[in-house]
């Protein structure tokens, strides 16, 4: 189901907690919804649509990939700055990025998978994990 972007901060500011078997229901939620905002929107994470639960979504080489309780467990000494903008706030912002990460989390059959991602790929999960850890971006 499409769902609204939740831009109270109030919501946002607040950490996921991780997700269960029981909570994959929101995966599918994720996928109409950024397919919907597709022409503005890369990434995303449970919480612009109102789940406080850590799981995320990006466009990786024209298709979605979907993360659950994601998290960086190595990052590369590399970082950069840039601006982003989000769904959930008008403007953009400066942030700092690592240029590489690599990242431990489930798949949508609930998998422990390891990957490490860079440049613009890796921005977009950051992002979003930020979202999840309550950063507002």
């Amino acid at each position: 189901m499409i769902k609204e972007i939740v831009k109270d901060n109030f919501i946002l500011a607040q950490k996921s907690t991780d997700a269960s078997n029981d909570d994959l229901y929101i995966v599918d939620d994720l996928i109409d919804t950024i397919q919907e905002n597709k022409e503005r929107c890369v990434g995303m994470a449970a919480n612009m649509i109102g789940y406080l639960k850590n799981i995320i979504i990006f466009q990786e080489n024209n298709a979605y990939t979907v993360m659950i309780n994601p998290h960086i467990i190595q990052t590369s000494k590399e970082t950069y700055q840039t601006k982003e903008g989000c769904l959930s706030h008008d403007g953009q912002k400066d942030v700092v990025r690592y240029q590489k990460i690599k990242i431990e989390y489930l798949d949508i059959d609930m998998k422990k998978r390891i990957k490490t991602y860079s440049d613009y790929t890796a921005q977009i999960i950051q992002h979003e994990i930020d979202h999840c850890n309550g950063i507002l971006i």
